[in-house]
């Protein structure tokens, strides 16, 4: 079936693939993830993660000062922009942790061993790590935060002030619906034939993530430690500016944050392994 996807490439084909061939590539994709070595996947994963951050930047600045919107229309446009993260990720290529919880396509397929299954996603997610977080301190380094009278940084400030207070049960589900979202954009993603068809397939689920206010882990991992370095080391001008202070953020905390990136990973993992990928394998591929 393979060959069969390939020679459609050969021969010149711009449909886009249909779902059974799209759980073939994932599969493909996933063993060719596998054979990767270290090196590749710790700076593909600091990549993405650095995309990732990247998305979560432009969503930042956007959505300062749009208050006058309505609710909805704010977290619309957020999301549309946010969408940048993961277009950078599929086409221009780099390792996302929650996107490559469809790797379990070629796992149940035997393709990969469950060594080599762990051993991608830990170092995807070790790179990831750095990427998202390095870019939150090069963005605070920029003095970004500042922007617009301070109004970025309150707006940092708030965003991640409710991640960090989300209750554990909540933010586990909305960290399972999150990666739902964003499997089924990488998994669209398989099926298309140009970079154009690839972001049409991926702006759509993203956008609905955001706007629907799931949590995804390495989002998390820029907007909270942005959000503490501006509440740890901003500068007194910055509280001045915004007519507030620290101890306005209370449930900003080096826990709170530790706690949402741990429990949002794992919903993330489940989400995106068991309710995307295993259903695909399960309807197109167990046969096999």
């Amino acid at each position: 079936m393979t060959d069969e996807i390939k020679k459609l490439s050969d021969t010149g084909r711009v449909d886009a693939l249909l779902p059974p061939e799209m759980a073939l590539a994932c599969e493909a994709a996933g063993a060719a993830k596998a054979k990767r070595d270290d090196v590749a996947l710790l700076i593909l994963g600091v990549l993405a993660g650095a995309f990732i951050a990247f998305g979560a930047m432009f969503m930042t600045i956007v959505i300062t000062g749009a208050g006058d919107l309505p609710w909805g229309m704010v977290r619309l446009l957020a999301g549309l922009v946010f969408s940048l993260g993961l277009v950078l990720v599929i086409v221009g290529g780099a390792e996302l942790f929650t996107g490559d919880a469809l790797m379990i396509v070629a796992f149940a397929s035997r393709r990969i061993t469950l060594r080599s299954l762990l051993r991608a996603w830990l170092l995807v997610y070790i790179g990831n790590i750095a990427g998202a977080v390095g870019t939150a301190a090069l963005v605070f380094l920029a003095g970004q935060h500042g922007f617009a009278g301070g109004a970025v940084g309150k707006t940092a400030l708030a965003i991640a002030s409710i991640k960090a207070g989300l209750p554990t049960g909540q933010l586990f589900f909305l960290a399972v619906l999150c990666n739902v979202l964003v499997c089924l954009a990488v998994w669209m993603s398989f099926g298309a034939r140009s970079a154009a068809d690839k972001v049409m397939v991926i702006v759509p689920p993203i956008a609905a993530f955001v706007a629907a206010g799931l949590e995804h882990c390495v989002a998390n991992l820029y907007l909270l430690p942005y959000a503490l370095a501006i509440k740890f080391w901003a500068g007194p001008e910055f509280w001045t500016a915004i007519g507030g202070s620290a101890t306005d953020y209370a449930a900003l905390t080096t826990v709170n944050v530790a706690h949402n990136v741990v429990v949002a990973t794992i919903g993330n993992l489940i989400g995106g392994s068991l309710l995307v990928g295993a259903v695909y394998w399960f309807v197109y591929l167990r046969r096999r």
